[in-house]
């Protein structure tokens, strides 16, 4: 492809994409995708072409063969998961960083990648209200943000332990702290960082479905007392089921007393944070030692761009660091290397949406859509708080609502069956998306509002939808 031909096909792309995106806007597509296992592969050739082909196969393709297999995510009727990927400016910035196509091995391959990079965190910063002594990097996700977080508390707790003997070098086993309503990333990262199943402690919570800071404390007195090491804690602001918020300024007095390392998990609800009426959520947040956010969550981003803040930037640096020979340069003292801030050698130039959203947004426009979506979520709490049948089982601080539909005489298993049935049965229908979860043993059922284009008759819609197919 020459670039007149790049030229040529990528208007048509833009103009494909921006049809697609007005097309998803209006509810013209199935919101769920309605393709069984192996359509795709079914449908496309099981060998690479040997010859080249024309760009317009590939659209046929694209338009035939992905797209239907496509679930929706921009569609003002999705309301499953997270909201996610939403922005077109930030789209706009993905296409620019892989158009320059710059790789950041180091300041000097791309000044303007790092330094770019430095100012759109810092921004990002600025913008949740944390002080000067953060430093931020974009890592890919909160799942890689987690592991690098419980990798530099091994360290510490270790005195840098990975450069003589790794974990061998450790007097105890090292003990790490969550809560019920974690991520499934916090189990994953203390398996992948060494620790072992065996010392991940799950720590009691309270009816709001937050982390017990009291029973905490009795968690790692009495591992002390065993003879084992309390190494971290992994506190959560905005869990993944239900939005539930630890308390941070209590599970900080716990970690400073005992010399824990303290990670918040704000991957979704961070961005909330933008608001300033919502900083009190996560209270204590500046006595922790590493906290990471979603911009390609709530914020608007594309994926992928979490951002993952630290206080010691110096350990995470001295933890993470790589230096071969060969991308030593005049002005490492100088400057940032960022290949030295988390796990990848080489990074995209990411900052480049974060960049584009934050300046086509600007901070005020950020804030209105967040309020209206919490305004979303307010309105739609409290129909089902007045509906008969109808059970929200958890708080809604954010734009996350818990709901199940309890009709008399349905209990148990019977109950978690009907929950199942009408859920599938929306998202069979097309008319909207809904994701369910087990909260208690139970299932039930998470309504998550956040897309861009999701107006209060969508939320009406939903409601009506949501009764009319569960009755």
């Amino acid at each position: 492809m020459n670039v007149e031909e790049f030229r040529r096909i990528g208007h048509e792309l833009i103009d494909w994409i921006a049809d697609y995106r007005e097309q998803t806007s209006r509810g013209v597509f199935p919101v769920m995708a309605r393709v069984l296992p192996g359509a795709v592969k079914r449908d496309l050739p099981a060998a690479p072409p040997d010859a080249p082909e024309p760009f317009g196969a590939i659209l046929d393709d694209l338009r035939s063969v992905i797209l239907p297999a496509c679930t929706h995510w921009q569609d003002p009727r999705f309301f499953g998961y997270f909201p996610s990927n939403s922005s077109l400016a930030a789209v706009l910035g993905d296409y620019v960083s892989t158009g320059l196509a710059q790789l950041g091995l180091n300041w000097q391959a791309s000044p303007a990648l790092t330094e770019l990079e430095e100012l759109a965190t810092d921004w990002l910063r600025q913008m949740v209200g944390l002080s000067g002594a953060w430093s931020g990097v974009i890592q890919d996700t909160a799942s890689t943000a987690t592991l690098v977080a419980l990798i530099c508390a091994r360290e510490r707790a270790t005195s840098y332990g990975a450069a003589r003997g790794g974990l061998q070098e450790a007097d105890r086993p090292l003990v790490i702290y969550a809560s019920s309503q974690s991520h499934s990333s916090v189990e994953k990262a203390a398996l992948l960082a060494g620790f072992g199943r065996t010392n991940l402690r799950i720590v009691a919570v309270d009816e709001r479905y937050a982390m017990r800071a009291q029973a905490l404390l009795e968690a790692v007195e009495a591992d002390r007392a065993r003879g084992l090491e309390p190494c971290a804690i992994i506190a959560t602001t905005g869990s993944t089921a239900t939005t539930a918020l630890d308390p941070l300024a209590d599970i900080a007095q716990v970690a400073q007393a005992h010399g824990l390392w303290l990670h918040v998990d704000a991957a979704m609800a961070g961005s909330a944070m933008i608001l300033p009426e919502c900083r009190p959520m996560w209270n204590g947040v500046e006595q922790a030692d590493s906290v990471v956010l979603n911009p390609h969550k709530w914020l608007g981003a594309s994926f992928d761009c979490s951002v993952y803040f630290v206080r010691d930037a110096q350990h995470l640096v001295r933890v993470m660091s790589s230096n071969p020979r060969y991308l030593r340069t005049a002005t490492d003292s100088q400057v940032k290397n960022l290949r030295d801030w988390g796990i990848p050698l080489g990074r995209r130039f990411r900052a480049l949406k974060l960049w584009f959203l934050i300046r086509e947004q600007g901070v005020s426009g950020l804030q209105a859509r967040i309020r209206r979506d919490i305004g979303h979520a307010q309105w739609f709490a409290a129909q089902v708080d007045a509906a008969p049948q109808w059970k929200r089982l958890a708080p809604a601080p954010l734009q996350t609502v818990c709901v199940r539909h309890e009709p008399p005489g349905l209990s148990g298993d019977a109950l978690d069956t009907h929950t199942l049935a009408w859920v599938r049965r929306i998202n069979e229908s097309g008319r909207a998306y809904l994701t369910p979860a087990m909260l208690d043993g139970r299932w039930m059922v998470r309504v998550s509002f956040g897309v861009e284009t999701t107006q209060h008759e969508h939320v009406v819609q939903l409601w009506s939808l949501m009764q009319e197919t569960a009755n």
